[in-house]
């Protein structure tokens, strides 16, 4: 294979990769998107076997080395993927992110070493940004995995001086980056890759809550922005295309999710310094509320004229999907008119109800976004709330310092009727009360999300 055949293959690749994120856009064509991705992965990762060894190409060494890290790759990532239950995607997404930024940063440190004291100004300065960055998405992409997984606190990590801490490993790590410019040397390259890890984690343990999926997006620009220089370092322009694609994609979910939460972007990161404390456990747990069977709940929906459904990670839980479809459609063959109101960060990730509701094949028609759905919520009988908490909870308009004040909600509180599925009292990922469990319109429904709905179908039916 020659340079202009490997070339014009590289370009198909990149294109592919962009007609990929066209159709990761909407619902209808991410499939597709994704497998079109997956095929211009495979096709640069295969076309570069048969260049590698060619006049003006890298020759092909350690290829058992290669092909043995391929093979594992692939017993270990195929069935993770396959396995993995709808509540543990956004785990998985934030493992995945944090190897592509580790990998990156491993390949800049292999390749500086090996040009030494040829290496250009350029390729130091590519190679720095790719430690540093690579090395902090990596490390802060563990910390979001620990949260989601709940292995540790969700609520934000802060200490006293943290901010004074944080901003001196930050600096510490400019400092140590101009270090490994100047210097060329190993030890500096080694320092920045340890303070790089250190600020990772100190970047993310300040965030909780719904502001996680945030970090995530953040962090996969990250990691773009690394594979991008890296491809700079390793003379590979599809590397540099692939990488600034996700780079620029990622920064503007991150940016699109900031604004849906109503905060800017050093809000989300660094306000658990400045928010008040709040009491999660408090008093207001003792309070009554007004529970029901699935027989009241099927007679609140059997008599109303418009309901809206408000899927949330519990939804994802009791992997009810499938049950809130049935129920939905005997809701519509009443003449019910029936929508789902999608808020922007509902569950663990951006699109995780959509991506869920897809599964059951839920008519796209029936999505609405949150500024869709809010100024229908006065005339809408029944808002039927399954394991959201956090996206419907008043206290981002009510209560200044508290960890999602600012946040934009659904207002499910303006329907005539609010039905909440959920296991327990337990409050929302961001850990604290929603008020509007103890509101005299609204009724709850206790126990596994899907049982409950599977029982408030039997109801229906026999009404």
């Amino acid at each position: 294979m020659n340079r202009t055949i490997y070339d014009l293959i590289g370009l198909s690749a990149g294109v592919m990769f962009i007609l990929a994120l066209k159709g990761l856009s909407h619902p209808r064509t991410a499939r597709r998107g994704n497998l079109l991705g997956a095929l211009g992965a495979t096709v640069a990762t295969v076309a570069v076997f048969f260049y590698a060894g060619k006049e003006g190409a890298l020759p092909l060494n350690n290829l058992g080395w290669i092909l043995g890290a391929i093979a594992f790759g692939v017993f270990v990532g195929v069935p993770a993927a396959r396995r993995v239950q709808m509540t543990a995607m956004p785990q998985l997404v934030a493992l995945f992110n944090g190897v592509g930024g580790g990998a990156a940063a491993l390949v800049a440190i292999v390749e500086y070493l090996k040009l030494g004291d040829t290496a250009t100004t350029a390729e130091v300065i590519a190679t720095v940004f790719t430690v540093l960055v690579g090395c902090t998405s990596f490390s802060g992409s563990i910390i979001t995995f620990l949260k989601l997984q709940e292995l540790m606190t969700t609520r934000p990590v802060v200490f006293p001086g943290g901010r004074f801490v944080i901003a001196a490993t930050l600096g510490g790590t400019l400092a140590s980056a101009v270090w490994v410019v100047n210097s060329l040397g190993t030890t500096p390259l080694l320092v920045l890759a340890g303070l790089s890890l250190l600020f990772g984690v100190l970047f993310v343990l300040p965030v909780g809550g719904a502001d996680v999926p945030i970090v995530i997006s953040l962090l996969n620009a990250f990691t773009g922005l690394t594979v991008a220089a890296g491809g700079y370092v390793l003379d590979a322009t599809l590397l540099i295309i692939a990488g600034t694609l996700v780079g620029a994609s990622g920064t503007i979910l991150t940016r699109l999710m900031a604004e849906a939460m109503g905060r800017s972007l050093f809000g989300t990161l660094f306000g658990a310094f400045t928010a008040k404390p709040q009491d999660a456990a408090g008093a207001t747990e003792t309070r009554p509320v007004k529970s029901g069977t699935p027989d009241d709940v099927a007679i609140l929906l059997n008599y109303a004229r418009r309901v809206v459904i408000v899927p949330g990670f519990g939804l994802a839980v009791a992997q009810a999907q499938h049950t809130v479809r049935e129920l939905a459609d005997l809701l519509t063959a009443k003449g019910i008119d029936i929508a789902y109101g999608i808020h922007p960060v509902a569950g663990r990730m951006p699109g995780h109800m959509n991506v869920l509701l897809a599964e059951a094949n839920v008519p796209y028609e029936q999505l609405s976004e949150m500024e869709e759905v809010n100024p229908t919520f006065p005339q809408t009988d029944v808002a039927l709330i399954i394991g959201a908490n956090d996206v419907v909870n008043p206290a981002a308009k009510t209560t200044p310092g508290c960890p999602i004040y600012g946040m934009p909600i659904l207002d499910v509180a303006q329907a005539g009727n609010v039905i909440f599925l959920k296991r327990s009292m337990r409050p929302g990922f961001a850990g604290i009360e929603n008020e509007l469990l103890f509101d005299s319109k609204t009724t709850l429904l206790f126990g596994d999300a899907k049982a409950s709905l599977t029982k408030v179908v039997g109801a229906l039916k026999a009404l």
